[in-house]
């Protein structure tokens, strides 16, 4: 069963999201939005793909792929992590591929992920961390109703002497 609304569905990993996911976790100008150092392997990303079906009380996590709804093309995903089911909260990260930016996807994908936690997980909440000078991300998860709770000061480096502010952001429903 899909996730769906007007222009896009969520849908769950496939073994044939394989080339996306290697050229997905290998573009090094998403890295520092994810805090990722190293390349992943194709063996490695086959072994993620052979256990993204298990369910996310038991990983703490699901990552969905974002697919256009008049093209079934993947465009980009969604990442729910560090799930805490006792306190009825997930952190949300979302990812359009450079083509598809800018027309509206991700605010449509994190519409469909509030729905899905709110009344499928039974959540309280979503958060998510936005490094301070990630304007576009900012503006997004405004615009999908998270609030500024709080900063995280000089959080992630950014060059050898030189650090930068993470902003937390809290959804409750």
């Amino acid at each position: 069963m899909f996730i769906k609304s007007e222009h896009i569905y969520l849908r769950a990993l496939e073994p044939g999201d394989l080339a996306v996911l290697y050229t997905t976790e290998n573009n090094t100008s998403v890295w520092k939005v994810s805090n990722t150092l190293t390349p992943y392997s194709k063996a490695i990303l086959e072994l993620y793909l052979e256990t993204a079906h298990q369910d996310i009380y038991t990983t703490k996590q699901l990552r969905l792929m974002i697919c256009e709804s008049s093209t079934d093309k993947a465009i980009g995903t969604i990442d729910l992590f560090d799930f805490d089911p006792m306190n009825a909260r997930v952190g949300v990260g979302v990812l359009i591929f450079e083509d598809f930016r800018n027309k509206g996807y991700a605010s449509e994908a994190i519409d469909l992920v509030k729905d899905y936690a709110s009344k499928t997980l039974l959540l309280n909440q979503l958060f998510c961390n936005i490094s301070a000078s990630n304007k576009e991300s900012v503006s997004l998860f405004e615009k999908c109703g998270f609030e500024k709770i709080g900063t995280k000061k000089q959080w992630n480096r950014i060059s050898i002497n030189q650090f930068e502010d993470e902003w937390m952001y809290q959804l409750f429903f």
